[in-house]
């Protein structure tokens, strides 16, 4: 099985430098702006905002509860780039690797968030995570609303 990628974009107006602040230094307040989606993000081991710390993330996906234990695999502030490698958890059922990353830019007057998954299918009837990039959109967008009403 080959490594594939599957990625979205969404223009967001609560700006783009707080939008990668959270999930750079405060991961653990998503689960306050986007609750239907998650529900805790807990500490496990190293500290926020730092490289190698790794996470667990309890969500619910298409209405059953999930878990997936995730290391912050690198952080870029200059591009606004935090990439994660799932190690455990839900998605391990599915593919062999699993790594999120998350790009915020700027264009004109409109930040855009962009999610790419890269991941390696266990099998060839495993699904593209199609449902879980509906997800990280929702997310993105409960992100947004509250930052907006905030």
């Amino acid at each position: 099985m080959s490594v594939q990628k599957l990625s979205t974009k969404t223009v967001i107006k609560s700006g783009g430098d707080v939008f990668h602040e959270i999930f750079h230094q405060r991961p653990h307040h998503v689960a306050d702006m986007s609750p239907s989606n998650i529900q805790s993000v807990d500490l496990h081991e190293g500290e926020w905002g730092k490289v190698g710390t790794i996470g667990s993330w309890n969500y619910t996906l298409e209405g059953k509860q999930k878990v997936a234990k995730a290391m912050v695999e690198s952080i870029d502030e200059e591009n606004k780039t935090v990439a994660y490698n799932v190690i455990g958890g839900d998605l391990m059922e599915l593919y062999k690797t699993f790594i999120i990353h998350l790009h915020v830019e700027t264009e004109g007057e409109n930040d855009i968030v962009t999610w790419t998954f890269e991941y390696e299918k266990l099998s060839e009837d495993v699904e593209d995570p199609t449902s879980f990039m509906e997800f990280a959109t929702s997310v993105t967008k409960d992100i947004e609303k509250h930052h907006i009403t905030n």
